[in-house]
């Protein structure tokens, strides 16, 4: 159809396919494909250039407005995803939003400069359903389960560490503690619907789940500082306690046949690979992680 305007305005399929950037004979081909596939003649040709027949008029004026729909079209196209680059709406469980997505927004705002990043921390329960609810275009887990509504990409790895404050009795113990004994005690725990509990309340189903909390806190660095003042035992991502086992004022305390890693993930919508800086960030996450 461009070809055909084009010989409309110019009266010669010659400088039609030069402006068009291909060759004569393959103009030739293209029109008469045209022609057959109308089955009217569109183009008269001759030694002095190249004319529209009657039919070939009318036709051109049709390809014209279809040229005008497709050039809006893809205006169209190009503002939506404009509109879509110029923000990112990314929903993170609290641990990975503290100590994992700061260094990942760094380098993602060296690739999009100009994108908007809007954050929503919560535990996972709350990441899914915003994620399912269209209300972020990115989400970060670290449950054990993910909803039906939502693919994923495993991101990383964590474990979870029980910790105590250095005065605390299991701090002197030489031998690891029994899962039995770390069920029956009451922790400083988060909330149900984070990943942190649904990890360790898997992990002890077979002891009989974890016995009532000795505090339910609603964030790590809340149960974080309760523990290092020694109000109790203490189940939280090696990620969020590294500084305070380094610096002393949490202890780790190994725990015998327990296992208590889990899988961080990337989620979206299912069926919606994510685009433009999503997909961006989602490359990001795959990189090694700066040690702190």
């Amino acid at each position: 159809m461009e070809l055909l305007v084009a010989v409309a305005r110019l009266g010669s399929l010659g400088r039609a396919a030069r402006e068009l950037g291909i060759s004569q004979p393959a103009a030739s081909g293209r029109m008469r494909g045209l022609e057959r596939q109308l089955g009217v003649a569109l183009v008269r040709r001759s030694t002095g250039g190249s004319a529209l027949t009657e039919s070939g008029a009318l036709v051109t004026e049709w390809a014209r407005r279809v040229l005008e729909a497709a050039e809006d079209f893809d205006a169209g196209a190009r503002a939506l995803r404009g509109q879509r680059d110029s923000r990112l709406r990314v929903a993170a469980s609290l641990t990975v939003a503290e100590y994992l997505l700061p260094g990942w927004l760094t380098a993602l705002h060296g690739r999009h400069p100009g994108t908007a990043v809007s954050l929503a921390a919560g535990n996972s329960v709350v990441v899914a359903r915003q994620v399912t609810a269209g209300e972020a275009d990115l989400g970060f887990v670290e449950g054990l389960d993910v909803p039906a509504a939502l693919d994923a990409a495993v991101i990383g790895h964590d474990r979870l560490l029980v910790v105590v404050a250095p005065g605390h009795p299991w701090a002197a113990r030489r031998r690891p503690l029994p899962a039995a004994e770390l069920a029956a005690t009451p922790l400083l725990l988060r909330e149900e619907g984070s990943g942190t509990r649904q990890v360790l309340d898997a992990a002890l189903a077979p002891h009989g789940g974890p016995a009532v909390p000795l505090l339910e806190l609603a964030s790590t660095t809340a149960v974080k500082s309760a523990a290092v003042g020694g109000a109790g035992p203490a189940v939280l991502s090696e990620l969020a306690v590294a500084d305070e086992l380094s610096a002393h004022r949490l202890a780790v305390v190994p725990v015998a046949g327990l296992d208590l890693s889990r899988a961080l993930r990337a989620v979206w919508p299912a069926g919606h690979r994510p685009a433009g800086p999503a997909r961006d960030l989602l490359t990001l996450t795959r990189r090694p992680a700066p040690r702190r």
